[in-house]
């Protein structure tokens, strides 16, 4: 079996060359997440990068290099330090889509216009766009805000704009039309390119900050800021959490499904046996960036309304601001308890939207396949359910394990190395994974297009 894959993969390669579509994919993909990297040193109208530089090094110096904001900032690909067009990056779209997706669930009328097919599913997603639009405006006001408050507590003046209200309509129209220029981008890039076009551009962001915290990690171990232990240690678990994805994403439950025997022409009897594949982790990484951009974007605004760490508390406010940023700080209890939770819920909500028993078992009796020992219909589906459920769980378990274990222990150890993390890496292996997959698919429609041609090319010959 391993050695057929082989030359199957061999095959594929070899008719790569010849698969002109597939290439204009690639090379439409790869364009667009360079106009993405191009789009992250676009700062905003009205500051000056070089005193924006000062109040970033000040912050990260009081903060140890790490917090909230260094995770949001590595989501958006370095682009919330040097407060680009896209400083708030795709965030605020999927926020809106889990918004979207959860009303589509509990509210019976949202329910129906999902259920209409493909105008339903262009009627939700155009609300997903108006949500997008208005977390946008909002949070890009709140950050534009925040960016004064950070300028004064660090006695820096980043802001070059004379009107402060000025600064921030710039800021806000900015901002708006960067998260949706990304937006259409995913979009495009989902339509014309090869794999999810968001879940792409949050992967290049991520990798695009590989080398940089990289780089810091081993200087810190040279200078021993960081035992070499540690470093040796983290960088194992990183090497471990690779493989334990790619053999995690890949497990699958597989149902036994029968067909009805069918008399074949030589006077026997056969029956069809299928399977029906249930992945572990159904859900994919949809639940990490989920529950990332729940707790990622509000605990952002607050770190900056608090002027970074120091800030000025003398206002109840700034006082309330300091004491959840402090609480739900990046490895503390509170902020891995609220982490799992969201992840595990995600799982299941995720995975109930993309995979309806009731649907499938109805699907199956249409056709004639059953479970064996189950009932078609209402069985099947209880069954289905069941299985699912149970496969979820571990499913759960598993995403939860990699991504708050890299966490706990970064935290422990003081490396703030969030892109070498379990979230960042589950987000880049799945993304390549279902990247190679679609571009397995493509080679293989491109094989059978070129067989059926010949078929019909050498059916052409013969009639003549």
């Amino acid at each position: 079996m391993a050695s057929n894959a082989n030359v199957g993969a061999g095959l594929n390669l070899g008719k790569f060359a010849q698969a002109t579509e597939l290439r204009q994919r690639i090379w439409f993909t790869l364009g667009a997440l360079i106009i993405f990297r191009l789009l992250s040193f676009v700062p905003l109208p009205g500051i000056d990068p070089v005193a924006l530089q000062d109040v970033v090094n000040l912050t990260q110096d009081n903060t140890g290099g790490g917090g909230i904001l260094n995770v949001f900032n590595t989501f958006s690909g370095g682009s919330l330090e040097r407060m680009s067009i896209i400083a708030l990056g795709v965030m605020p779209y999927i926020t809106a889509s889990i918004v979207v997706q959860m009303a589509a669930a509990l509210s019976p009328t949202l329910n129906a216009i999902k259920k209409e097919g493909e105008s339903g599913r262009k009627k939700l997603n155009q609300y997903t766009r108006y949500g997008t639009v208005g977390l946008t405006a909002v949070q890009g006001y709140f950050l534009a805000v925040g960016l004064e408050t950070l300028a004064t507590a660090q006695g820096q003046q980043v802001i070059v704009s004379d009107s402060y209200m000025l600064f921030r309509i710039g800021a806000v129209v900015s901002l708006v039309g960067g998260t949706m220029f990304l937006m259409w981008l995913g979009e495009q890039i989902t339509s014309r390119g090869v794999g999810n076009g968001v879940s792409l551009i949050i992967m290049a962001g991520i990798v695009a900050m590989m080398p940089t915290e990289l780089i810091q990690l081993f200087a810190s171990g040279q200078t021993g800021a960081i035992p070499t232990g540690y470093v040796v240690g983290f960088l194992l678990l990183f090497v471990g959490l690779i493989f334990g994805i790619c053999f995690m994403e890949r497990a699958q439950r597989r149902v036994l499904i029968q067909y009805p025997k069918r008399a074949q022409q030589r006077g026997g009897m056969t029956q069809e046996k299928s399977h029906l594949p249930l992945k572990i982790n159904t859900a994919g990484v949809i639940p990490p960036i989920f529950a990332s951009s729940l707790l990622l974007m509000p605990l952002t605004v607050a770190q900056f309304m608090t002027g970074g760490v120091g800030g000025d508390t003398a206002s109840t406010s700034n006082e309330l601001m300091l004491t959840i940023t402090n609480a739900l700080g990046r490895g503390g209890s509170l902020y891995l308890m609220l982490y799992a939770g969201l992840i595990i819920f995600f799982c299941f909500f995720y995975t109930a939207v993309v995979f309806n028993p009731e649907e499938t078992a109805d699907n199956l009796k249409r056709y004639g396949g059953f479970v064996p020992g189950i009932r078609p219909g209402e069985r099947t589906a209880e069954y289905l359910d069941y299985v699912l459920t149970r496969i979820t769980v571990v499913g759960a378990a598993y995403l939860t394990l990699i991504c708050l274990i890299p966490e706990f222990l970064s935290t422990q150890a003081g490396i703030q190395a969030f892109v070498l993390g379990g979230t960042s890496l589950l987000i880049v292996v799945n993304v390549t994974i279902d990247t190679v997959s679609q571009i397995q698919s493509h080679l293989l429609a491109h094989q059978y297009g070129d067989l059926i041609k010949k078929a019909k090319l050498k059916g052409g010959g013969q009639r003549r």
